[in-house]
């Protein structure tokens, strides 16, 4: 009986140590203090840690925000839930609000004047919820036994992590395989006398627990038109000063759409604008003096609040990521990674905005951080797949997009070898409201050849961030223009134009 019982064990170890060698699931040696230390608790560190822990691995996470130059600071999230998606897409709906209780009168609602907006009430409302995010998180972590650590992470070497607490104190441990997952924070222009100074970036920007009043958008990122949009969906004075173009990146002739659309709905632009430097006036208000680039005058405005949002940088200076072997982006100061998100140290990786390429986007980490725990613990080989990410710019007028712009298809493609597909629609609830769809369009970029497979699609009205979803699934899967033009289409709804879709660019019909 003692010779089967040892035989058996035998067995049961050789098939332990075959398993260990196959995936670092568990360290058997008892080397490391961790399998896994996640630096950065934000969407993608959590998603990485969760599901690492989940699938046995023994991990800590290492979280710490560090004041905005104002001041502001959060918990436990990561940008998306504290200063990102969460409070920005709450605020957007509140404007949203505003223009359904205009549109309200025309279908018969009765509503006293004047409505007004009071942005404490949003602003404490936004706040509660996103705490309960932060709580949420921290119970989460808690739940799946992953060890949070609210302290300020950097290397010592490869295998070893610094934790520094607000008072200063130390904590080092050990980690068989790390994960930097930091994020970004916004830029200053910091040549511009007073921005710095004077300034308020989108990290203080849903903090604020006083209106900021008459506003100045410095940049025509995603980040400033979707502030500038809600700030004039709340019926604050706000304009938008764009050095070159809006939206870079996304397909230019939405773009301009989305920017024509938020100017007639009230956003002011000043276009071709160089800013100079800010002051503050004994009133307490803001002088902006900036620069016409193409006429070279100089100009100047007063407002309560100037908002940069001029681009984000990596957080990478503190993590001592050159002295580890740990390689970076000269010119951007962002993580290379290899397709596995390995980093040039191969038990170091990088996922979400850190990384050099990557979209910056939270569904992309969330996804990439999942996915990378499965494979460190042994789960899986599967690589995340960075192509046709779907993503929605909530200005006033939604836009939502998947796969390439007509430029970018261009580029790829030759433009004689893509088919453009377009239209102009009108939402049935603009009709009763007697509100101007003259920017809402659909877009459709296919191959020129055969059945014309959808290489992009772009979307500019009302939720579009949900029909976009849907038609992202149709080209994860390959479709074509002919799949789409057979599917039926749900009456009556936006989305269903899209399959309506028969026009060309290329005949010069009219829309």
């Amino acid at each position: 009986m003692a010779a089967l019982y040892s035989k058996h064990r035998l067995k049961h170890l050789k098939r332990l140590c075959s398993f260990g060698l196959q995936s670092p699931k568990r360290s058997l040696t008892g080397k490391y203090d961790y399998d896994l230390v996640v630096i950065g608790g934000g969407s993608g560190g959590l998603a990485c840690s969760k599901e690492a822990a989940q699938l046995g691995q023994k991990v800590a996470v290492l979280d710490y925000v560090e004041p905005s130059v104002r001041g502001t600071k959060w918990g436990l999230g990561g940008t998306c839930v504290n200063v990102g998606c969460i409070p920005k897409k709450l605020m957007h709906q509140a404007a949203l609000l505003g223009t359904a209780v205009k549109d309200a009168k025309k279908y018969g609602w009765q509503i006293p004047e004047p409505v007004s907006h009071d942005w404490a009430t949003m602003s404490q409302a936004v706040q509660n919820h996103v705490k309960s995010l932060n709580w949420g998180h921290r119970v989460q972590l808690q739940d799946r036994k992953v060890k949070y650590l609210n302290m300020k992470g950097s290397l010592v070497d490869e295998h070893t992590i610094r934790g520094t607490n607000a008072k200063g104190k130390e904590t080092t441990v050990t980690a068989r395989n790390v994960v930097i997952a930091t994020g970004g924070r916004p830029k200053y222009p910091t040549h511009v006398p007073g921005a710095l100074e004077f300034g308020i970036s989108s990290d203080d920007l849903f903090w604020l627990k006083e209106s900021p009043g008459k506003t100045l958008v410095v940049g025509a990122s995603y980040v400033g038109l979707e502030c500038a949009g809600f700030l004039t969906g709340i019926g604050l004075d706000t304009t938008v000063m764009v050095r070159s173009i809006a939206l870079r990146g996304f397909d230019q002739q939405v773009s301009r759409l989305v920017t024509d659309y938020m100017e007639a709905y009230g956003t002011r632009f000043s276009w071709d604008a160089v800013p100079k430097k800010v002051e503050k006036l004994p009133s307490g208000l803001l002088q902006v003096t900036w620069t016409d680039a193409q006429s070279k005058q100089e100009h100047q405005d007063t407002f309560s609040t100037v908002l940069w949002a001029v681009g984000r940088a990596p957080e990478t200076k503190t993590l001592n990521l050159k002295q580890v072997g740990v390689e970076l982006n000269e010119d951007t100061g962002k993580v290379i990674v290899a397709a596995d998100e390995r980093t040039s140290v191969p038990n170091i990786f990088a996922i979400g905005d850190i990384a050099q390429g990557r979209p910056e986007l939270t569904p992309t980490a969330i996804k990439a951080g999942k996915l990378l725990a499965r494979r460190l613990a042994g789960h899986s080989s599967q690589l995340m797949n960075y192509d046709n990410v779907p993503t929605t710019v909530f200005t006033p007028l939604e836009y939502g997009c998947v796969g390439l712009s007509e430029e970018e298809a261009e580029r790829r493609c030759g433009k004689e070898n893509i088919e453009v597909y377009h239209a102009f629609y009108k939402p049935l609830e603009f009709t009763v409201a007697e509100r101007d769809a003259g920017q809402c369009y659909i877009k459709v970029v296919c191959e020129q050849s055969g059945d014309q497979r959808v290489l992009g699609l772009h979307f500019t009205g009302p939720n579009a961030g949900e029909v976009t979803q849907g038609f992202a699934l149709g080209l994860q899967c390959g479709f074509t223009y002919t799949q789409l033009r057979d599917t039926v289409g749900i009456h009556p709804t936006c989305a269903e134009e899209l399959t309506k879709i028969n026009i060309t660019k290329r005949s010069g019909d009219p829309l």
